[in-house]
């Protein structure tokens, strides 16, 4: 077992420290909103909650849990997400493999269009234009369809699929693989991490979907988790239907807020570890 040096020690110590700073600075806001929606809207209003529930109610959280249309929007929610993410990665796997390949002559144009996306955006007017004529207005394919690809997730699966021994791929190929076969049966067996870390990426993407919501949804049973947490937050007349001044705006707000990050929060422990090796394995390319 080799031992550390004292300066070895000491930066591992430091990185400890900083790291756990940072942790508590992100985990902090997060307690003081949820002690905010578990408090006494009177307690709330003398601004008297940091991190610890004031008379704690579960006031807010009843009324929260009880909205129908809360529940509808995390139904869409979850279905842009699930099938949004499956279909990103097919597709971003499909555009990424041959885009590895030293074979595909047209490559580097191909790539040169990609990242000619990351820096010019579409303009907003000419995008709504086109996402109507193409049918796809206030449809649920809206908030899927659009965000199918991120360059920036497409470039990184790419660096990846490059790194991967050339010929494992010869061998698949002598065994009589197509193209096809080499892609779902050698390559993408072997991207697990890579996969599940492009996957976190686009669930988080489908999750927080706003943008095009709020351009495109306009039936209010496709709005997804996003809108209607716009709409708590935006809404001044909430303090006119109290029930009984059980709970508030503040409040309100806050249990909102708690119920629209908890399902990802809840996920991420779960492919933590493929999200940690997966994360590097696509930086360098050698």
């Amino acid at each position: 077992m080799i031992k550390s040096s004292l300066g070895e020690t000491c930066f591992r110590a430091a990185n400890y420290a900083v790291l756990l700073l940072l942790s508590i600075t992100m985990i902090l806001p997060i307690i003081h909103v949820l002690a905010l929606s578990l408090s006494d809207p009177a307690a709330v209003d003398a601004h008297k909650v940091q991190f610890v529930p004031i008379e704690p109610t579960s006031a807010a959280w009843t009324h929260i849990v009880n909205k129908a249309d809360l529940w509808r929007a995390l139904g869409v929610n979850i279905f842009i997400t699930v099938v949004g993410t499956l279909l990103s990665l097919l597709v971003s796997s499909l555009l990424a493999y041959p885009l590895a390949r030293k074979d595909f002559h047209l490559r580097k144009i191909m790539m040169l269009g990609i990242v000619f996306t990351m820096i010019f955006q579409a303009p907003m007017i000419p995008y709504f234009l086109t996402i109507k004529a193409l049918g796809l207005l206030d449809s649920i394919w809206v908030l899927i369809l659009p965000s199918t690809i991120s360059a920036f997730n497409l470039i990184i699966l790419r660096t990846f699929f490059q790194q991967l021994p050339f010929e494992l791929e010869e061998s698949a190929r002598i065994d009589g693989c197509t193209d096809y076969g080499i892609l779902f049966r050698v390559v993408l067996p072997l991207s697990k991490p890579a996969l599940a870390t492009m996957g976190l990426f686009y669930a988080v993407i489908y999750w927080n979907m706003f943008y095009h919501a709020i351009l495109f949804i306009r039936s209010p049973k496709l709005y997804p988790l996003q809108l209607k947490l716009r709409e708590t937050m935006v809404n001044t007349d909430l303090a006119a239907n109290l029930n009984l001044m059980a709970y508030n705006s503040q409040t309100l707000q806050a249990a909102t807020i708690i119920f629209v990050t908890l399902p990802i929060l809840l996920v991420y422990p779960f492919i933590q570890k493929y999200f940690v090796q997966g994360a590097t394995l696509g930086a360098v390319k050698e």
